[in-house]
């Protein structure tokens, strides 16, 4: 069965979502470590960075800095907290490259990763750094094979694997991650008849659609790849990510919303401004006071969304939405 306590994920600010910006690049790490510390200390279960290369919701010269290189100073500086990326990209990295980087780090960490892996969509970073752009059916089979050839090398610490995408020979993994049965894995994406597949036949858990409606279907979905497979879904635990913009009142809110557009205009065109903003709408599930953040999320948790990971756009520069979702989020939805 899931463990059905109620988990929560905080997102590091990176640079990928514009939000370093105004930050001197000597002093953004110091940003990001000291958040990695706050959720070493509670209550947050992991602590997460996206995996990309260039910023959203366009590319900027903006700093993005690389999710596998904060794993390793995140698991040097924290002690507690799970670390994850959401999520890494199977077409970045060759597979079993990438299982031996994060072996290494689970070791580091004392056991603490967690494997956020999917099929990567950013074409602009994709075509950029010279691997192309495969259709979807091509990035889905590398993305099969490479959780294949991941779960071999941490199971049985060397893969002889042939595929159609990639083939290791003899290929050593030692150390093994510390963690019994390898690093859990994250297949994240709602793809219905191949992503969503793949997780219930290799996912610890999933991460897709946070909209009431959307979780539900996805599940559903789910559900019925398990019965396929003759697989537990009660042994997947279901997650989603969530833009928080939360104030004391709505005044607050509002006020949140409008520095964030205020840090990004000149940044991005008017109309990747519009989507941005867009994305913080006052009707999503994580945008609001205290008590109509709670209102909204409840039904998720009822539906089975027992590990929300959470994004506060204005994290590097301020605490107080964090500190709000912490102290009164956080105690209603577990009560």
């Amino acid at each position: 069965m899931t463990d059905a306590t109620l988990r929560f994920g905080l997102f590091v600010p990176q640079g990928w979502r514009l939000d370093l910006v105004g930050i001197d690049p000597a002093q953004q790490w110091a940003a990001m470590r000291s958040l990695a510390l706050r959720a070493d200390a509670g209550p947050w279960e992991s602590l997460w960075v996206y995996d990309h290369f260039h910023t959203v919701p366009e590319p900027t010269a903006e700093a993005t800095h690389e999710a596998w290189a904060l794993m390793a100073a995140f698991a040097a500086v924290t002690d507690r907290v799970r670390l994850g990326q959401m999520c890494s990209c199977m077409g970045y990295r060759n597979p079993a490259y990438l299982a031996k980087v994060a072996a290494t780090i689970d070791v580091v960490s004392g056991g603490r990763v967690e494997m956020g892996i999917g099929a990567g969509w950013y074409s602009h970073e994709w075509r950029a750094y010279g691997y192309g752009f495969p259709g979807a059916g091509e990035r889905l089979a590398m993305l099969r094979e490479g959780v294949e050839i991941m779960r071999q090398l941490w199971s049985e610490g060397t893969s002889t694997y042939v595929g159609e995408q990639y083939r290791t020979d003899g290929a050593l993994c030692r150390p093994l991650p510390l963690q019994d049965g390898g690093i859990p894995l994250w297949i994240a994406g709602g793809g219905e008849r191949k992503t969503l597949r793949i997780a219930a036949e290799h996912a610890r858990y999933t991460n897709f659609d946070g909209t009431l409606d959307g979780f539900t279907h996805k599940s559903e979905v789910l559900a019925g790849h398990c019965r396929d497979l003759g697989r537990d879904f009660g042994s997947i635990t279901r997650s989603a990510n969530y833009n928080v913009v939360i104030g004391r009142d709505e005044a607050e809110v509002a006020d949140r919303l409008a520095q964030r557009r205020s840090r990004l205009e000149g940044l991005v065109s008017p109309e990747a401004l519009e989507r941005e903003v867009a994305s913080n709408a006052p009707d999503l599930p994580a945008v609001g006071t205290p008590e109509q953040v709670v209102e909204k999320l409840r039904p998720l948790v009822a539906a089975g969304m027992t590990y929300p990971i959470l994004y506060f756009p204005e994290a590097a520069y301020d605490n107080s939405g964090i500190e709000l979702f912490e102290r009164e989020v956080i105690p209603a939805l577990r009560g």
